[in-house]
């Protein structure tokens, strides 16, 4: 059997440091482990590989004789996989690898649990923003302690079952061997040390359940169905990071205007005289009462534009708002009405 080329199988050039080795092992095997739907003969030959060239020694006997462990046996120093806690990756960091697959490797921030809540706003109130005060039940950080869990002023010491590290190595079976992990200690929530004196109002935790009043800004132009993020006003967790709160908006509708953009439709009813002749109505607007100039011979249907009076787009710009005429029929007259409109209708009007 003709030897494997393992400079090959890593994809690396004889030169090749160890840190580039290394990087190439760390690449094939995410792409090859079997837990991620890998080749499983892929990724034990790329193993066989790193265990060789990682190795000085063997590297060099491997490069001198092409096989290692003497000349009868190819790969006679490997024995499969020997481990995670053993020689058999070298000095690669394993949890970098595969922290991923098997919940190890690089620590994740503790963060606290997000919540959310449902928030009704008037018509008005979306368009222009209001600031509303909630009291919310949760999670929260101890005012007294600050989150320590010690009673303020008290000593601390050194957590026994890390050894002040704040985290602890686990070892589990797997197809692969033993691998080992590392994770938070839970005796002292990460931190390495525990206190002489526990906060006596937060019975150590940290952390306790209250309710909690947290003034909320709504942009003005939210719509309904739209979410505010308050970043940090989630549940609070010991030594970590609080989640957020979310607050979704339901919008009223309103029994005149109608939203389209960032502009304001409304309808305005005329009688048929005025649309003839013209005249000035006062409307009631979300910013108060305005005169509206409706123009002589207005049709029905047609669109009046007062500037400015829509939708906040930001700090300096607004939408429109749009009125849509409707002209009113009369559909009782009077007998002089009529013989006025016979008259009219005789000029061709």
């Amino acid at each position: 059997m003709s030897p494997k080329d393992y400079y090959k199988i890593l994809g690396v050039e004889k030169s090749a440091s160890a840190e580039e080795i290394k990087k190439a092992f760390r690449k094939l095997a995410h792409k090859y482990h079997p837990d991620k739907g890998g080749d499983e003969a892929k990724f034990k030959e790329a193993n066989e590989a790193y265990q060789v060239l990682s190795d000085e020694k063997k590297r060099a006997e491997y490069d001198t004789y092409g096989t290692v462990g003497g000349a009868g046996g190819q790969g006679g120093g490997f024995s499969g996989f020997e481990g995670f806690g053993g020689q058999g990756f070298g000095d690669i960091d394993l949890n970098d690898i595969f922290g991923d697959l098997f919940g190890g490797g690089r620590q994740q921030a503790r963060r606290g649990r997000d919540i959310s809540i449902d928030m009704q706003l008037s018509f008005s109130e979306s368009i222009f923003g209001v600031t509303r005060d909630v009291f919310v039940t949760k999670t929260s950080r101890c005012d007294v302690c600050h989150g320590t869990g010690a009673k303020p002023g008290s000593a601390s010491k050194t957590c026994k079952e890390c050894n002040g590290k704040g985290r602890v190595q686990e070892m589990k079976r797997s197809f692969l061997g033993t691998i080992s992990q590392v994770r938070e200690c839970h005796t002292c929530g990460g931190t390495g040390k525990i206190p002489d004196e526990k906060c006596t109002n937060c019975k150590g935790h940290g952390v306790l359940r209250k309710e909690e009043k947290i003034a909320i800004k709504i942009p003005a132009g939210i719509q309904n169905g739209e979410m505010v993020r308050l970043t940090g006003a989630g549940e609070a967790i010991q030594n970590g990071t609080p989640g957020d709160l979310y607050v979704r908006i339901h919008v009223e509708p309103h029994s005149v205007f109608k939203r389209e953009g960032s502009n304001l439709i409304m309808p305005l009813s005329v009688k048929l005289t005025d649309a003839i002749l013209g005249v000035e109505y006062p409307i009631e607007t979300l910013d108060g009462t305005i005169m509206v100039k409706v123009p002589k011979g207005v049709s029905s249907g047609e669109i009046l534009r007062v500037r400015e009076k829509g939708v906040p787009i930001d700090s300096k710009r607004r939408g429109d708002l749009l009125i849509k005429i409707e002209v009113k029929t009369p559909t009782k007259l009077s007998r002089k009405t009529e013989k006025l409109i016979e008259e009219l209708r005789a000029e061709g009007l």
